[in-house]
C-alpha cells in the first residue's frame, strides 16, 4: 500500500467509525467536498499535511491519532 492509499483508507475508516459521510466531513472540516474527494479518489497524489490537519480537526482527533494506525505502520519504504 502506498501513502496516498493509506490516507484515503484512514479517512474512510474514520468516517465509518464516526458514522459520517464524506460530504459531512468536508462540511465540518471547512473543506470543499471536491477537495476531500480529490484525496479519496486519487486525483490528489500528495495531500498536504495542513489539509490532513484540517480533516483531523473536523473529526476531533490529533494528527498523531490519524497516523497511529495499521495503514501507516505497514507502509513499504519509499526509498529502496
Amino acid at each position: 500500500m502506498d501513502t496516498v492509499s493509506a490516507v484515503r483508507n484512514r479517512i474512510l475508516v474514520l468516517c465509518e467509525k464516526n458514522n459520517i459521510t464524506i460530504n459531512k466531513l468536508a462540511n465540518i472540516s471547512g473543506l470543499s467536498p471536491s477537495s476531500l474527494k480529490s484525496i479519496l479518489y486519487g486525483k490528489s497524489k500528495n495531500p498536504k499535511i495542513e489539509t490532513i490537519k484540517i480533516i483531523c480537526d473536523g473529526l476531533g482527533i490529533t494528527l498523531g491519532e490519524f497516523f497511529s494506525s495499521p495503514e501507516f505502520d505497514n507502509l513499504e519504504q519509499s526509498i529502496k
